[in-house]
């Protein structure tokens, strides 16, 4: 029996001693690694991220309960289309003034800081698309959905159309003999040259306002003036390559819409079939071909923002910088 009392004291002082001597230190500690697993778990999801950069590619970037039951019910729509109908018009005016005068240097900046108007007014609205083959890159994307892309285009078809109107209006008022321009009839012996210089013209449109988005809310003139620039000197480019080597006077416009108020359908041939094979060579050079290019450039701007991931965004030049964020 006066053995068997100390072997209970000394499970009680075993017990004791397993106790938590402080509940509040132990509550750090837990707190402690739940914050170490959460952000070993946020690493480990960086890291995955990292190596799928491709991951929700082709998700969708636009409203969700945007469609043909639904578009009509909000006001925004309706803004959106009057200002791609407005500022299309206004452009295919600028640009129907510009081919029918003779081009002198003020003329060329008059036209930029006109456009870049244009551009400005109407991003707020509809974020100024103004052209079919950036609509079609926007669908194609998923940045748009294909009802409001499909809207966008009509808009756009008609605000050219509108412009074409006005313009007509004013020559046919006046006494002085000035002829609208016509696009370059497209034919057999042309038709790669034409088709060649508007593709590679809407990849370079195409990409190039799929990298200038982002500004459309945060700079609307940062944007204007890039879209503005790049599409200034794709159009002079483009004419000085058809002029210099293929003997072309106006063989590219990157604009749909507009292009088909230049009067690219032909009106006469020998017969309906001859008549036919030329319309069908005019619409797949000014229409087919710059919105297939404008879709390439949306989706390699997509591809090359996703492999860069934040980008050359870094205040220093060490490598580790951007890693460290």
């Amino acid at each position: 029996m006066a053995n068997q009392k100390p072997k209970k004291t000394e499970k009680t002082t075993k017990k004791s001693s397993t106790k938590p001597s402080n509940p509040e230190t132990n509550k750090e500690t837990k707190e402690v690694k739940t914050e170490l697993v959460s952000q070993s778990t946020k690493n480990s999801s960086k890291t995955a991220k990292s190596n799928a950069p491709f991951s929700g590619f082709f998700t969708r970037k636009y409203e969700q309960g945007e469609n043909i039951l639904t578009i009509f019910k909000t006001p925004k729509v309706w803004g959106a289309l009057i200002g791609e109908l407005i500022g299309t018009m206004l452009l295919t005016m600028i640009l129907l003034t510009l081919a029918s005068v003779a081009q002198t240097t003020t003329q060329v900046y008059v036209v930029f800081i006109a456009l870049a108007g244009v551009y400005t007014v109407v991003a707020g609205l509809s974020g100024a698309n103004l052209n079919p083959l950036v609509t079609a890159g926007m669908m194609a994307t998923r940045r748009m959905s294909a009802i409001r892309g499909v809207l966008y285009m009509l808009a756009q078809v008609l605000g050219a159309w509108l412009g074409l109107i006005t313009l007509n209006a004013f020559r046919l008022g006046s006494e002085a003999v000035v002829e609208l321009p016509i696009m370059d009839a497209v034919a057999g012996e042309n038709f790669w040259a034409i088709a060649l210089l508007e593709f590679m013209g809407a990849i370079i449109v195409g990409f190039a306002f799929a990298r200038l988005l982002g500004y459309v809310k945060k700079n609307v003139l940062a944007f204007s003036l890039g879209i503005t620039g790049i599409i200034s000197a794709v159009f002079f480019f483009g004419l000085l390559i058809a002029q210099a080597y293929f003997g072309l006077t106006l063989a590219c416009m990157f604009n749909p819409a507009i292009a088909l108020m230049f009067q690219i359908l032909p009106t006469s041939a020998a017969g309906m079939g001859e008549l036919a094979g030329l319309a069908g060579l005019a619409l797949a050079a000014y229409v087919v071909m710059p919105i297939v290019g404008g879709i390439i450039g949306f989706f390699v701007s997509d591809i090359a923002t996703r492999l860069v991931g934040k980008g050359y965004n870094c205040e220093c030049d060490d490598s580790q910088c951007c890693d460290a964020e």
